[in-house]
């Protein structure tokens, strides 16, 4: 009867689409849409990315503990536990918005979400990998991609859209944004709803290994030290690799103009004229930026896949680089001219997310090349693990402060110094020949 409900067996596309959609929805959440969130509840630029700085701690140290999620239970049954505890706290959060402790409130359940965000993340990773063989891997890969962007766009899109056509009914700030963050909480608890059933039983649950490690207290500890021993192995692997001094420099530096760039952008894009900004309105930044940037970066992605496996990565990387970073211009004339033009704006944040999209491709397949070897995947975890750090979270923590000293224009002009910065570590790298596609 429990295998005939939960098989071993079902066709991919029952639950790869949905389970990526599940993954990319809190991320969307916790580090997009709290940026518009918290600007329309009056925190300045400073206050709006430090706070949401701190959020993205979760996915820089989730390595710390993955192991231990490894060892304990099922993928299975992690992946449908932060599905309910994520929907849960996104339903918490709705009720506090509207109240006086609204801040407090809310910054705690972003992180509660997010903890469980980079959980599902570990998981559902490793579920892809366990329920699929080689073959399909590779298949469902661009699936598997697209859907984790659906879910982008819908969170920074669709559902900022609907907070702003809430607001155009005369709805209050506070009561738009629990109406919309109700709906991501009906939509995560419907994934989990939905992989209850859906999702196949590809691992031996763990209860009975778990029963006889707690009964035999010498098994227990050696279980625990075999965790501690593996991430040490791993971390003299990783910190033995050649060349590390210059790859850590590129991993922590490379995204610099973009990590201040991103929690920048959007609140560029909203705020009014009078102080320096777009005034978009939600619906216009949900079309603009949530819906056809995410589309640009897509799309770079896509033909900078192509081009790298077309040209190699050697001949490619350079103009890769160029391409995430000189489009990053189009926020120094926006800046300056203060365009209404929402054509305008579009294109040339499409462009911008193009490039970028392009760029992180090549970086992204450096990761995966430096990461080659004895314990590649947890290597390759490290790698994700600092470049969220040096090129998301650090960046983006200092990004509102400097703009509210410097204003929107200066702070863009001084983005494209920083530039250098990505063109020096580019400069000083190097790639194995064997990754280079000659």
């Amino acid at each position: 009867m429990f295998k005939d409900a939960f098989p071993s067996k079902r066709n991919p596309l029952l639950w790869v689409p949905s389970l990526y959609l599940g993954e990319s929805l809190p991320y969307a959440a916790v580090m997009l849409m709290s940026l518009v969130l918290y600007q329309e509840m009056g925190l300045t630029d400073t206050q709006i990315t430090l706070y949401t700085g701190w959020l993205g701690l979760p996915w820089v140290i989730k390595p710390l503990w993955s192991p231990i999620v490894d060892g304990i239970k099922t993928k299975r049954w992690w992946i449908l536990a932060m599905q309910l505890t994520i929907g849960a706290a996104l339903a918490l959060l709705a009720f506090t918005l509207p109240t006086s402790f609204w801040l407090q409130a809310s910054l705690a359940l972003f992180m509660l979400i997010a903890f469980g965000s980079a959980t599902h993340d570990i998981c559902a990773d490793g579920f892809y990998i366990l329920g699929l063989d080689n073959k399909d891997q590779e298949l469902y890969v661009g699936l598997r991609n697209t859907f984790y962007r659906i879910g982008m766009v819908l969170g920074q899109g669709g559902l900022v859209m609907l907070a702003g056509l809430l607001q155009k009914s005369e709805m209050s700030v506070p009561l738009s944004w629990s109406i919309t963050f109700l709906a991501v909480a009906g939509l995560m608890l419907m994934l989990f709803a939905y992989h209850f059933r859906m999702l196949p039983k590809v691992e031996v649950s763990d209860s009975s290994v778990l029963s006889d490690l707690q009964s035999d207290r010498n098994e227990y500890k050696h279980f625990h030290s075999s965790l501690f021993n593996d991430f040490k192995a791993t971390l003299s692997v990783f910190f033995t690799k050649s060349h590390l001094i210059t790859a850590l420099l590129f991993i922590l530096l490379f995204r610099l103009p973009e990590g201040l760039l991103t929690k920048i952008v959007p609140l560029f894009l909203k705020r009014t004229v009078e102080e320096g900004g777009l005034a978009l309105t939600d619906v216009q930044y949900g079309f603009v930026y949530g819906t056809l940037g995410v589309i640009g970066l897509l799309g770079g992605g896509i033909v900078g896949g192509w081009l790298v496996s077309r040209y190699g990565l050697r001949k490619m990387l350079w103009p890769l680089v160029l391409c995430i970073t000189l489009p990053d211009v189009v926020y120094v004339w926006l800046s300056l001219v203060q365009t209404q033009s929402l054509p305008l704006i579009a294109t040339c944040v499409f462009i911008e997310q193009v490039g970028y999209g392009l760029g992180f491709t090549a970086y992204t397949l450096y990761l995966v090349s430096f990461s080659h070897g004895e314990r590649s995947t947890s290597v390759f975890s490290f790698c994700t693990a600092f470049q969220y750090l040096g090129g998301v979270m650090l960046p983006g923590m200092v990004s509102g402060w400097m703009s509210d000293q410097m204003g929107y224009s200066q702070f863009f002009i001084a983005v494209m110094g920083f530039c250098l910065v990505t063109f020096a570590v580019t400069a000083m790298l190097h790639l194995p020949e064997e990754e280079t596609g000659q």
